[in-house]
This record gives C-alpha cells, structure tokens and sequence, in this order.
C-alpha cells in the first residue's frame, strides 16, 4: 500500500500556488508578497475563498523588475 506524498514548495510541477510558496520562490517575505499581490504587481487568481498566484506569474515578476531596473 503506497501512500500518496504532498507536493513540496520546490515541486515544479505545481501550476498554482500559495502566496506563501510564491514568497519562498521569490526569496521575499510572505507580507512583501501579499503586498505585491495586493498592488497588482505579482499576478494572482482567486479559486473560491483562495488566493493563488501562478508559477509561470514569478518569473514574469522578476523579467518586469529587470525591465524597470535597466529603463532607470
């Protein structure tokens, strides 16, 4: 009998996911993401009650910060 194992935060196969895993991913703070998110700035999605922000939404974060970075 196998018994199913959770997906981890550095599982890349994760399609949505916590703003908390999303931090972690960012190296950033959970308040800093929430933050973010609450600006507009890290795309998010709502599923029902939930906030989840998708994987492929952190490395377009990152390619806008260096894009702000390089016209400044």
């Amino acid at each position: 009998m196998s018994t199913a194992v959770p997906p981890t935060v550095d599982d890349p196969t994760l399609v949505l996911l916590t703003v908390e895993e999303a931090a972690r991913r960012l190296s950033l703070g959970r308040t800093t993401c929430f933050a973010l998110v609450r600006s507009g700035e890290l795309e998010s999605v709502t599923v029902g009650r939930l906030r989840r922000i998708p994987a492929d939404a952190i490395p377009a974060f990152a390619n806008s910060l260096r894009t702000v970075r390089r016209a400044a």
